[in-house]
């Protein structure tokens, strides 16, 4: 997985590895190939039912960007996508802040927060985001005095720029209308045992 990653618990990275592997269309067209092996399309079957409605899920995530980010599947397809483009860093930095506001301890926030601010925020960081010097600057006045808010500001503008810039080219992306559908026609006939034949690598 990405070194930015690395703070999240284990649990959070072999849920992501797992979805990584489940969400391989996206995958099969990036520069990840390389640290993932022989990565095969996404392949469409009962099991996937078995998690939730996994093809309302997918189809829903054109609805909303809201909807998109509250699925995880959704997230990591995403992701996968932002890395075919190299614009990984924003929604990176968007999940830090969400996983930082979860934190209770204060002792915990302050140094998640600088870490944070290494990696994201400062001028030259390994994966700075795209955000005004305005907000920069608030940003490091708020690690001061560290609180769950600190960042707020600057992950709405990342936010927003996912959402105006990256979201829609999501959607466009061959890999997204090759999954959605896949999933409709998984919705269509959901009572066939295997709506679409598996595809092997």
């Amino acid at each position: 997985m990405c070194r930015t990653l690395a703070a999240f618990p284990t649990t959070c990275l072999e849920r992501a590895k797992e979805l990584k592997t489940r969400l391989g269309i996206f995958l099969h067209k990036s520069e990840l190939g390389s640290d993932t092996g022989s990565v095969g399309k996404f392949e469409w079957s009962s099991k996937h039912s078995k998690e939730g409605n996994f093809s309302e899920d997918v189809l829903g995530w054109k609805e909303s960007f809201d909807l998109l980010l509250s699925s995880k599947n959704g997230v990591a397809a995403f992701h996968a996508f932002l890395k075919t483009e190299f614009s990984e860093e924003n929604l990176e930095f968007w999940l830090a802040c969400e996983e930082f506001k979860k934190l209770r301890s204060a002792t915990k926030l302050a140094s998640r927060a600088h870490k944070i601010f290494e990696e994201f925020i400062r001028s030259e960081a390994p994966k700075e985001v795209n955000i005004d010097h305005e907000t920069r600057e608030l940003t490091r006045v708020n690690l001061q005095a560290v609180t769950a808010t600190c960042f707020d500001v600057a992950q709405g503008k990342t936010r927003t720029l996912m959402e105006k810039d990256s979201y829609p080219r999501f959607l466009k992306s061959p890999a997204y209308r090759d999954l959605a559908a896949q999933a409709a026609a998984a919705s269509a006939s959901p009572a066939s045992g295997s709506p679409a034949e598996p595809l092997h690598t």
